[in-house]
């Protein structure tokens, strides 16, 4: 596997259109720091980190309003392996007009755009999600 995180983006999405529960992903200290910011922004019920036949996973807990539609509309990878985007504290973008969010990577962690833009840093922009 050559891009870990658009792994973890595309097993949500394909979790979300099977209609799914939830979703089990290796683990790793990113995609934990990214499963904690969908959890505090409400696009997902819940994460834990599990051991599962001595394997170290992640299982998380999508959300769905009572409708069942999911509350994640769009997940999407900007930041690519191959092609890394960069933004400065003036360049975060407002995902449809502040409705979604963007994660950024800086040096002082993984943080949602809004937060970076409140300490007044840029970093890689990693993924946005509506």
């Amino acid at each position: 596997m050559t891009d870990p995180i658009a792994d973890m983006l595309t097993r949500i999405r394909n979790a979300i259109i099977a209609g799914h529960k939830s979703a089990a992903l290796p683990s790793s200290g990113i995609k934990a720091e990214l499963a904690r910011i969908l959890k505090d922004q409400g696009f997902i019920a819940d994460y834990k980190a599990e051991e599962q036949d001595g394997r170290k996973i992640i299982k998380i807990t999508l959300a769905y309003t009572p409708d069942r539609e999911s509350v994640i509309k769009e997940i999407r990878r900007v930041s690519k392996p191959s092609r890394r985007v960069y933004v400065n504290k003036d360049e975060i973008p407002r995902i449809k007009g502040g409705l979604g969010i963007c994660i950024l990577s800086t040096s002082k962690g993984i943080m949602t755009g809004a937060q970076a833009r409140r300490q007044g840093i840029g970093g890689e922009l990693i993924c946005s999600i509506l």
